[in-house]
């Protein structure tokens, strides 16, 4: 077994592995950037290692600034949790050709040959696993898209290689939109996954989302865990994830569990996984009617990490997925046939993100929890980071918490999930609650009718904003006083071992700005990833500015200085939270200034564009 696992990632993710660590007495390292000095995984590890600025291109994503913090703190292996560097096969290679160091994962062949689509595809059809018509090879060319669509017909989708949950995924529902839709998927991609190929595949109308946990060791042995119904999404994003699924048949979910387990074997993995099918829904079906084994479902991508919603399975099968993926990675076998895995209940995930569904889900801009009252009592998990007076990061993902609930079946599992909502408080910023409260009286859902598209195109918006009225808050809190905040820095030495101390004074004087004589002390420490110098943007002339609406990342600009521009035209394309954002003029005019670069980050309030 390990001695010290770097946890290269963040929030409640990171403290979820480290609990794991803890219980297998393994050592915890974090690493965090600057915008998460505070953060809850910061303060639950053992010891932790700041990897640079906030942008996470220059500290969670900084495959050189982690490895060298796990080297510093004499880690020997790296957990990469999900989302940022998790299925980044190049990180991954890095990890396994550093000395003394494992990478807690599948090895990065297999996450190359099943991360990438078309590949994916390829070795899925060669398993007899069933896949939705579409490309084996990545596409370049509109004229190829409009090919495929005179085969297949419209809608198609078409998707980056290196995507998933509906990031760098354009659905091109005629030839008109082929060429601009192509090229967005592509953008995406590359900004999300640094790799801007892109596949097509038919477009499902009516699918449900449903996937299966995988646990595969170095001996040859592969395991399903049973399947999660992830059919409740917004924009490809899940909100609620269950399991198992209230939909399917026994034979069904055989079927579907087996079509995973042939594919991961087929593909030489190892560790944990999730193997993603879409399942044609049957829009007659009445509630009482479950999907049967002549239901047709198809493959639709393998996730080569954690996911979010593992604690789902987790809570229906006993097993600690976390803790095995920690024992497969340092060589121990599996110690349980396929046929041990038994299913006690039923359980569902809420992603508790500091989002006001009211509008349109739009990402909280700041704030601090002024109360955080968390609910227990049984059947009830929190996965979190946060606690009460912790200041909301905005940098990152807005999701701040799990909620899992478990009940001996699912009629229970929906009354405890609606009690726990109702305990759930938090003041200070708009979260999703009310939105998963109204889900849990919703006739769709409660049913297990629905399918992924219910929410974008069926639900009444209205219902989502009555519910915000009645049970939410939509207040991002100031900040706390009008004291000054000066932080001074330190470096000390115990025992031979090098600190930085970071120190917080309210009201105390400010900290000169010019030359100070320091003696022998160090200065502050210098972040891994490197430094940022702050600036303002130098608006020129007396026009109308178009400003960014919250912090992202400068995608593209559509528009030349001198353009001519109507009132609705897209200026910019900015993404934030995982989404591309269009940032469009409110009136016509000239464009006179053009005060961002492709690439740049920018904070809500900064100039984009000035408009004469």
């Amino acid at each position: 077994m390990f001695r010290k696992v770097l946890v290269a990632n963040r929030g409640e993710i990171a403290i979820r592995v480290m609990r794991a660590c803890e219980e297998l007495n393994v050592g915890t390292v974090a690493i965090y950037s600057e915008a998460d000095k505070d953060g809850g995984h910061v303060r639950y590890a053992d010891e932790a290692y700041n990897v640079g600025p906030a942008r996470a291109a220059d500290s969670y994503l900084d495959h050189e600034a982690v490895i060298e913090a796990a080297c510093k703190a004499d880690a020997d292996a790296i957990h990469p949790g999900y989302g940022f560097l998790a299925e980044n096969a190049e990180f991954a290679g890095k990890v396994e050709e550093t000395d003394g160091i494992t990478w807690i994962g599948p090895s990065s062949d297999a996450m190359e040959s099943l991360g990438e689509k078309t590949k994916a595809r390829s070795i899925m059809a060669e398993a007899d696993v069933p896949i939705v018509p579409g490309t084996t090879e990545p596409v370049t060319d509109p004229s190829e898209v409009e090919a495929f669509g005179e085969e297949y017909g419209y809608p198609i989708a078409i998707k980056a290689e290196g995507g998933g949950g509906g990031r760098g995924m354009k659905v091109v529902r005629s030839a008109d939109d082929v060429e601009d839709q192509l090229e967005s998927a592509k953008r995406e991609g590359e900004a999300y996954f640094d790799n801007d190929s892109v596949y097509l595949e038919r477009y499902l109308e009516n699918p449900r989302h449903i996937e299966v946990q995988i646990l595969a060791d170095e001996h040859g042995n592969v395991r399903h865990l049973g399947e999660r119904d992830c059919s409740l999404q917004r924009r490809h994003q899940k909100v609620i994830e269950e399991g198992p699924s209230a939909a399917l048949t026994d034979d069904l979910r055989e079927q579907i569990g087996e079509a995973a387990r042939r594919g991961v074997a087929a593909a030489d993995y190892t560790n944990a996984g999730t193997v993603e099918f879409l399942v044609e829904e049957d829009p007659s079906r009445g509630p009482d009617e479950l999907l049967g084994p002549d239901t047709n479902f198809y493959f639709l991508e393998v996730n080569t990490r954690i996911q979010v919603e593992h604690t789902v399975t987790e809570e229906i099968t006993g097993l600690d997925i976390v803790k095995r993926q920690i024992r497969i990675a340092a060589g121990e076998e599996i110690d349980f046939e396929q046929s041990d895995v038994t299913f006690d209940g039923h359980a569902i995930e809420f992603r508790i993100n500091a989002e006001n569904a009211a509008n349109d889900f739009a990402p909280a801009t700041g704030g601090s929890l002024e109360t955080y009252d968390s609910p227990g009592g049984i059947g009830v998990r929190l996965d979190d980071a946060l606690r009460q007076g912790d200041d909301l990061v905005t940098d990152y993902d807005s999701m701040i918490a799990k909620l899992i609930v478990w009940g001996e079946d699912r009629e229970e599992c929906l009354e405890r999930s609606l009690r726990a909502l109702r305990e759930y408080e938090i003041e200070g910023i708009p979260t999703i609650i009310p939105f998963h409260r109204l889900m849990l009286s919703d006739e769709r859902f409660v049913e297990s009718t629905h399918t992924t598209k219910y929410l974008d195109e069926e639900l009444d918006e209205s219902r989502i904003a009555d519910a915000q009225e009645q049970w939410g808050t939509d207040a991002e809190s100031a900040d706390g006083d009008d004291e000054e905040t000066v932080e001074r820095e330190f470096t000390v030495e115990v025992n031979g071992k090098r600190f930085e101390v970071e120190l917080e004074e309210r009201g105390a004087p400010a900290i000169p700005t010019g030359d100070v004589d320091t003696g022998n002390a160090a200065g502050p420490p210098q972040p891994a990833g490197g430094s940022q110098d702050e600036s303002t943007t130098d608006v020129a002339g007396s026009g109308e500015t178009v400003d960014a609406e919250m912090q992202g990342t400068i995608l593209d600009i559509e528009v030349e200085e001198g353009n001519e521009v109507a009132a609705g035209d897209v200026l910019v394309v900015l993404e934030a939270m995982k989404m591309e954002n269009d940032i469009v003029a409110s009136t016509g005019g000239t464009v006179s200034q053009i005060a961002v670069a492709e690439g740049d980050s920018v904070d809500m309030g900064e100039t984009l564009v000035v408009l004469e």
